[in-house]
């Protein structure tokens, strides 16, 4: 399974008076821009995700809905509560069985959870492998088997440089 940890895109600073709540900050049009890059390239590399998982906050939500209607996906994003919480790769790899049929998968998350995932993933724990992961950057991997530390890194898509 290539696995596409995104992390969401521009949704410029934090602002207490404009979004009290931190997590319902939505992303700038900068950050619609840069979504649009990236299912661009994801296109163009031919390596387009079946199912969009997302963060249940604004911002990744908003990311992973533009990313579904850029790529033409038949099925909208869904809500994966994980990919707002520290990183638990055996918790991500359990929510993942239920959508092990499909050979690509995105999860859109944030900073610096999405990096720690990466590292779990990667190495086996959170903080083996530093990871500067921009924001509507794109890390593939491939999991030759549903394990923390079997993942094989692929790629990182930084979309700065598209």
């Amino acid at each position: 399974m290539l696995l596409l940890l995104l992390r969401h895109a521009d949704a410029g600073d934090a602002d207490a008076e404009r979004w009290p709540d931190d997590r319902a900050r939505p992303l700038t049009p900068k950050g619609h821009k840069q979504v649009a890059k990236v299912a661009k390239a994801l296109l163009a590399a031919e390596t387009v995700p079946e199912l969009v998982l997302t963060s249940p906050w604004t911002r990744a939500r908003q990311t992973a809905d533009l990313l579904v209607s850029a790529l033409d996906l038949a099925q909208g994003s869904v809500e994966f509560p994980p990919l707002a919480a520290p990183p638990d790769a055996e918790r991500v790899l359990g929510g993942l069985l239920s959508h092990a049929g499909h050979p690509c998968l995105a999860l859109v998350g944030h900073t610096p959870w999405i990096g720690g995932l990466a590292s779990q993933l990667l190495a086996g724990d959170a903080d083996s492998v530093r990871i500067d992961f921009p924001k509507a950057g794109v890390l593939g991997l491939e999991m030759p088997t549903p394990k923390a530390g079997s993942a094989v890194l692929r790629f990182l898509l930084r979309p700065k440089l598209l």
